[in-house]
């Protein structure tokens, strides 16, 4: 995901490669992200730090022990940090750097094609500008959305944060269905993802509801009916909310 972020940046023009330092453990990860797009990098976070307006912090929730280890007193009162770190909250943060002005957003996976949607929220040490700042990378990664509860951003983890796997598994299992009744899998392929992108596209252009879209679909008697009958008789609802639930219960026992 920080990757999506330098690539779109880029692309947005938020940011010039010269304006960009990058700090990883691997030497071989730094190396092909300063080839890819002529980046800074920097093996030592604590230097990545030095002059820096903007830091983020895009490790694994299990690296953030050690990195705020590592970092905690290291930031200057004008620094932002934004964190993309699942769980983790703005309190857990600000303490183990001992920085006040923080960021936490929840961006997803379509944000490597600046396709994405980023949920985030701010620290009350956080200035207009610097929101701005924040605003200015997050949108060039797609959409985003600023919440002032913090407890919204486990919610969305949930939803937005994990939801794209959610959505590949229906293709995945719609591809796999479509070849079992005949159908060539690369037409399959074509189909399905054509159709979800379609799908997508005409609730955000048309703002009508989804379920009045799928009423205009379904006709008395038709295929349509008869196909969600059998999604409803599965109970594709109540699973989706288990799968809903118990995303959000492990966003906050990793917060925890």
């Amino acid at each position: 995901m920080g990757e999506a972020m330098v690539r779109s940046m880029l692309a947005r023009e938020v940011a010039g490669s010269e304006a960009i330092v990058v700090s990883d453990v691997r030497a071989e990860r730094l190396s092909k992200l300063k080839n890819d797009y002529g980046l800074c990098t920097e093996r030592d976070n604590r230097q990545a730090l030095q002059g820096a307006d903007v830091v983020v912090l895009a490790v694994k929730p299990q690296e953030l022990g050690r990195l705020m280890e590592e970092l905690s007193g290291a930031f200057n009162p004008d620094q932002l940090v934004v964190s993309i770190i699942a769980g983790a909250t703005i309190a857990t943060i600000a303490k183990g750097l001992k920085h006040g002005a923080v960021i936490r957003a929840m961006p997803n996976t379509p944000a490597q094609i600046g396709q994405g949607i980023t949920v985030w929220t701010a620290s009350s040490g956080v200035s207009e500008s610097q929101k701005d700042a924040a605003r200015s990378i997050l949108a060039a990664l797609g959409s985003e959305v600023f919440v002032t509860d913090e407890s919204l951003i486990d919610m969305a983890t949930a939803v937005s944060g994990s939801g794209p796997a959610y959505f590949f598994l229906v293709m995945e299992a719609l591809t796999d269905a479509a070849t079992d009744i005949g159908l060539p899998r690369e037409i399959a392929e074509k189909l399905v993802s054509g159709t979800a992108l379609g799908a997508s596209r005409l609730v955000q252009e048309t703002g009508e509801h989804p379920s009045a879209l799928r009423q205009m679909v379904t006709s008395k008697g038709g295929t349509t009916e008869r196909g969600l009958q059998q999604l409803e008789h599965g109970g594709l609802r109540a699973l989706i909310a288990q799968a809903v639930a118990a995303a959000y219960k492990r966003a906050k026992e990793l917060g925890s």
